[in-house]
């Protein structure tokens, strides 16, 4: 099974483009916190580059910005390439299935025509008296 889930915050505004073929593509880097501290009492940061695919990726570059937080549910892909001076380099990305906005809309000032799957919104709990519990 390949399976990870990531909650960070983007490190930088994502960069949409489209393949040759006209598929789009989302690329981002998201910063993720440990749940544990070093010996010296800081919690290290840990970073991820992220790629979405299609439909999402197309949402991801028009509402995301730098420092946004996210939630990613995807896959680890490796891959490599050999660099300028012929090293043979090996890089890990996460392909994202699934990405949920976190940053609620007032911080991210985005606009009016923002998906509703893009938002989590709380619904409204009226104030009930102690009079009216039935126990």
């Amino acid at each position: 099974m390949n399976k990870v889930i990531l909650v960070g915050n983007l490190t930088r505004d994502p960069e949409l483009s489209e393949t040759p073929s006209g598929i789009p593509v989302c690329r981002f880097a998201i910063a993720v916190s440990r749940d544990y501290a070093n010996a010296e009492g800081n919690r290290e940061t840990d970073f991820f580059n992220i790629t979405v695919w299609r439909g999402r990726a197309e949402n991801c570059g028009k509402y995301l910005k730098k420092g946004n937080k996210v939630a990613i549910v995807g896959s680890l892909q490796n891959r490599s390439y050999d660099d300028k001076d012929g090293n043979k380099r090996y890089v890990t990305d996460v392909v994202a299935n699934e990405v949920e906005f976190l940053t609620p809309k007032s911080a991210s000032n985005d606009s009016e025509d923002e998906p509703s799957s893009a938002r989590r919104e709380r619904p409204q709990l009226e104030a009930i008296d102690d009079n009216q519990l039935p126990f």
